[in-house]
């Protein structure tokens, strides 16, 4: 039975120990506001390659998507922002896909619950329109990039769904926080 589950709790393990890395050595503290926007200020382009690295290294550490999104409009603004957020928020799902995949393979699939079965099976009948539909409600939320990277869902349909389902959200939030910002001055 624990063989069964075994990549699972690889996973479980891998993203505990991740967590606890950056949480303990203090790393997950430098991501901040004043570090992205010197990285913009210092070299756009550089800027962009850290930005979207640390989104994704956020991702894999349970730091929300949003506070990045909301990082690149303070920075950028409006407009920018929301084409470096987007083009992030793609980098981040692929990079936790792959590295979960990595880590995990299909480990759901595993699981004998009706329940989880109910759900790869929906999984499986529309697999982009599902990622889509997710995507647009969840955005970039770690869990949901956990699940559907362990779920055996090939990455061509991932990466469409992800592409689809992030562009609306990303331009609510992105809206969003440039109102807030033009409030707060």
């Amino acid at each position: 039975m624990l063989k069964k589950y075994t990549r699972l709790i690889l996973t479980v393990i891998f993203l505990v120990l991740l967590f606890c890395i950056f949480e303990f050595t203090g790393l997950r503290e430098k991501i901040s506001l004043a570090f992205i926007q010197n990285n913009f200020n210092h070299h756009f382009i550089i800027g962009v390659i850290v930005f979207a690295a640390l989104y994704s290294l956020g991702n894999l550490i349970q730091i929300p998507g949003f506070v990045f999104l909301g990082a690149a409009v303070v920075t950028l603004g409006q407009i920018e922002g929301a084409a470096v957020s987007y083009l992030a928020a793609i980098v981040s799902c692929s990079v936790t896909y792959w590295v979960i995949r990595i880590v995990g393979g299909n480990a759901l699939r595993q699981l004998e619950s009706p329940f989880a079965k109910k759900i790869l099976a929906q999984l499986d009948h529309n697999p982009i329109k599902t990622v889509v539909i997710l995507r647009t409600l969840f955005q970039t939320a770690p869990a949901l990039n956990y699940s559907l990277a362990l779920s055996g869902i090939p990455f061509s349909k991932y990466f469409l769904g992800s592409l689809v389902g992030l562009l609306l959200p990303v331009i609510i939030y992105c809206t969003f926080f440039d109102l807030i910002n033009h409030s707060i001055r």
